[in-house]
């Protein structure tokens, strides 16, 4: 895995991904077969790839929240491919779904790249309860603290004393600094502060967490548009990412949370989570097709492995690839 710290941005797409993160990936993201290529064979035996079969696609493309911009592309270039008599068998086809996926996601493939001429580097980490923010800002700490940066988290979530609780433990086992107050604190001040004790003991990193709002309460994002201000007194040019973090299982409700999201504080990075408890992940082809954010982590599970930067050419192969597809390409010549 290439270096988050000190890489220059147009180094940032080329980092190889740990092999062992690829691995779990193509294990968690669809056990069993494919939602895509199940039953294909079957289906396919003894028949061209005409119409028919695209509607098929068509049909499970949609059903998967992948969405209808991404789908009509995706089809678009399969009858391309089918006019030019290129897709002369299942596998053929398979290949040719996996590269259009990849096509579509390989421009929101873009890894996070923390300055080191910027200090503190200050994340601002945003999304609702229960999508795994706090989790995840604990592996990012612990990635971070891997390549020798000083990092401080701050527990800008000052509504459940739970929360601030979770991310003192996180800090621990990370081994970063922490700054808090009271539950019930004023959010803003907090950050605030944080910022300041970060400058006094010479962290490299600030990761802010905020409290889990419901993304359709607006009196909630304007205290998010706060504390982005807040912030911005202290270091005018900071935060230098804006990270919302998404339950992949949300389907169409995570793309309208990273909407409202965007729309708010300007989201700058994404990271999507509980990809190993869904059956589909077809979303996130949704979320590059519409918005275009770029993509720097996805987790597949609870473990600090289990947390990894986004691969297009990985991802698109793990969703379409099913044991079935699998079995089907190592069968063909």
């Amino acid at each position: 895995m290439g270096g988050m710290l000190g890489r220059s941005p147009k180094d940032a797409g080329s980092a190889p991904s740990r092999p062992g993160f690829l691995a779990r990936l193509r294990q968690r993201l669809n056990r069993g077969d494919s939602w895509l290529t199940r039953d294909l064979a079957e289906l396919l035996k003894g028949r061209r790839i005409d119409a028919g079969i695209l509607e098929e696609l068509e049909a499970r493309l949609l059903t998967a929240d992948v969405g209808v911009e991404a789908t009509a592309r995706i089809l678009e270039d399969l009858r391309a491919r089918v006019a030019r008599n290129e897709l002369s068998d299942s596998a053929a086809l398979i290949r040719a779904l996996r590269e259009s996926i990849a096509a579509i996601l390989a421009p929101c493939a873009q890894p996070l790249v923390i300055d080191r001429t910027k200090k503190p580097f200050v994340i601002l980490v945003v999304g609702v309860n229960g999508s795994g923010k706090t989790t995840t800002i604990g592996k990012l700490a612990r990635r971070c603290a891997d390549e020798g940066a000083r990092v401080l988290l701050a527990a800008g979530d000052t509504f459940r004393a739970a929360a601030i609780e979770q991310l003192k433990v996180w800090a621990e086992r990370s081994g970063a600094e922490f700054a808090a107050q009271l539950p019930g604190a004023d959010p803003g001040a907090v950050v605030f502060d944080a910022l300041e004790a970060a400058r006094a003991r010479g962290c490299d990193v600030v990761i802010a967490d905020t409290a889990g709002r419901l993304h359709s309460q607006s009196h909630l994002m304007e205290e998010l548009k706060k504390v982005r201000r807040v912030i911005q007194r202290s270091a005018p040019e900071a935060p230098h990412e804006v990270l919302l973090v998404l339950d992949a299982n949300q389907g169409q409700n995570a793309l309208a949370q990273a909407r409202q999201f965007h729309a708010a504080v300007g989201v700058t990075g994404l990271v999507l989570t509980k990809l190993d408890g869904t059956a589909k992940g077809g979303i996130v082809i949704a979320i590059a097709e519409q918005l275009g954010i770029p993509i720097r982590f996805i987790g597949v599970g609870e473990s600090a492995e289990d947390f990894g930067e986004f691969d297009a050419e990985a991802f698109a192969a793990a969703l379409v690839e099913g044991a079935a597809a699998a079995a089907l390409e190592a069968r063909t010549p």
